[in-house]
């Protein structure tokens, strides 16, 4: 009962951390996003408070939790941890990329959006060969990336933002490519967590 209880509290502890980071993640690429007009939201959505932009934050912070906890979950379920080792000094420098990677989607001018899309898929590659390698990593950033991207595209087709010179299904073909680096992003600190949680409870 004891080890139930505290598993309970240790993945609710996870689900905290993880919410914030992805709030907070959100906020910052969003804005950026904003300032250079990837994103547009029409002034009747801005107007309406059921349908601005504040569901953003709350709904990358939800996706945040559910990547965050999958990855250790699949990890254990399967016996496969991953071949790069999960350490808070990784862990960091793997969310400095991924702000990298996103900064570069909104602030870099490419000839053109194929070589944009191809440029930013070999980063997003690279974040993952850096700090995951794991083929269980690879497949779930793959799954989130395919998932974020039809869920995003519902929300452009039912108008509650738009992208800029969209290229690919109503968004920008650079898009699953953030999504990618973001599944790796977070499921290495859903990894890292997962670990802290298991040293304090040894300790105890």
């Amino acid at each position: 009962m004891f080890a139930k209880m505290s598993g309970i509290i240790s993945t609710v502890r996870r689900s905290v951390v993880l919410y914030l980071i992805g709030v907070c993640l959100a906020l910052i690429l969003h804005l950026l996003q904003i300032q250079r007009n990837v994103t547009l939201f029409p002034v009747e959505v801005i107007g309406s408070l059921m349908k601005s932009d504040w569901w953003v934050p709350p709904v990358c912070g939800a996706a945040a939790v559910i990547v965050g906890l999958l990855y250790p979950c699949i990890d254990r379920r399967l016996g496969k941890f991953p071949c790069y080792k999960v350490e808070w000094s990784n862990v960091m420098r793997c969310l400095a990329v991924f702000v990298g990677i996103n900064h570069a989607s909104a602030k870099i001018d490419f000839a053109n959006n194929l070589q944009f899309s191809l440029t930013l898929a070999a980063m997003s590659i690279g974040l993952w060969w850096l700090f995951d390698r794991s083929r269980t990593g690879f497949g779930l950033a793959l799954i989130v990336s395919f998932l974020a991207t039809l869920v995003t595209q519902l929300l452009v087709y039912k108008g509650f933002y738009s992208y800029t010179e969209p290229d690919f299904l109503y968004v920008r073909s650079w898009i699953p490519c953030v999504f990618f680096s973001g599944g790796v992003t977070m499921g290495n600190i859903g990894r890292q967590l997962a670990v802290y949680e298991m040293q304090k409870e040894h300790k105890m």
